[in-house]
């Protein structure tokens, strides 16, 4: 078996210690990363839409820096929507806001469930 090591970015947020799961594993020279959600540190969640999927791609990014990885070096990204019709354009935009390219055009499979 490969071996394994969590990956917690700084200011790990109170969700991922009281669920006891770690926000990323690395293994085999791979990293799988839990699904960061738009919470803040403390645990909360961000009511508004947009400053919710802000956060969540940015707790994305850091936890992918926490392991000297970025966007580029994804392959695989999976989100979940309660509207898609109405909030996937939004969710792209940021994602190419933060990344400072769009996933659609670059490489990596982008799965929206809704």
């Amino acid at each position: 078996m490969a071996d394994r090591e969590g990956v917690s970015p700084a200011g790990q947020h109170d969700l991922y210690a009281s669920q006891t799961y770690s926000t990323a594993i690395r293994s085999g020279g791979l990293l799988f990363v839990s699904g960061p959600v738009g919470s803040r540190s403390d645990g909360s969640l961000e009511p508004e839409f947009e400053d919710n999927v802000r956060l969540a791609f940015a707790n994305l990014k850091a936890t992918l820096e926490a392991r000297g990885c970025g966007f580029d070096a994804t392959i695989d990204v999976t989100t979940f929507s309660t509207d898609p019709g109405n909030q996937f354009g939004t969710a792209m935009n940021i994602q190419a806001e933060i990344s400072r390219k769009p996933l659609i055009r670059t490489g990596p499979h982008w799965a929206s469930i809704g």
